[in-house]
């Protein structure tokens, strides 16, 4: 599972809250939270696709937004970003998902987006083209199928946590004075 823990001062926020009446700052808080959230999750598709060579629509069926809510009185400050599979929890991926390619050799893939495609020697492409298949015997069955890290071990790397990091306390402070501005205007 993806966990960004972000913990910082923004001393010009704290002293804008402390001016708003508490159902204000409690809504603007999540209001600005969630658009950061979504700031994050843009950054990070667009941080692991410059390093691997995956689709959009891939990575952003793997990423999650649990939200920041004001209900009932009650405010959650947290809100979570997770990468996971369309299945829950999914620690690998399949190989196919990285333009899998069936050859006379065996299926040829492209990891990285700065390299040459790699042969995985004696694979098939099976189950209607959704997974890539090695023998792990010399008869015919059993197969197992070819994973390869998914999209929370990709964002763990240094380079694209630390993008992501970086943005989201670049772009808070912003983002709240946006949405403080929007909240106090929708209240009047």
């Amino acid at each position: 599972m993806i966990q960004i823990s972000i913990k910082t001062n923004f001393p010009q926020v704290q002293k804008r809250l402390d001016d708003m009446r508490a159902d204000l700052a409690t809504k603007t808080t999540a209001r600005t939270i969630n658009k950061v959230m979504d700031l994050a999750k843009t950054a990070m598709s667009r941080e692991i696709r410059s390093d691997y060579a995956l689709s959009a629509a891939y990575v952003r069926d793997r990423l999650r937004i649990t939200r920041a809510t004001t209900r009932l009185g009650r405010f959650g400050i947290s809100a979570k970003l997770t990468g996971s599979g369309k299945r829950g929890a999914q620690r690998s991926a399949n190989v196919i998902a990285f333009s899998g390619r069936q050859g006379l050799k065996g299926v040829s893939v492209k990891i990285r987006r700065k390299g040459a495609r790699k042969v995985i020697k004696h694979a098939f492409i099976g189950n209607k083209g959704r997974t890539v298949f090695i023998r792990t015997s010399k008869s015919r069955l059993p197969i197992k199928p070819v994973q390869t890290i998914d999209i929370p071990q990709m964002f763990n790397t240094r380079r694209i946590n630390a993008a992501v990091r970086k943005l989201m306390v670049d772009r808070f402070v912003d983002v709240f004075e946006r949405e403080a501005a929007f909240v106090i205007r929708s209240q009047q």
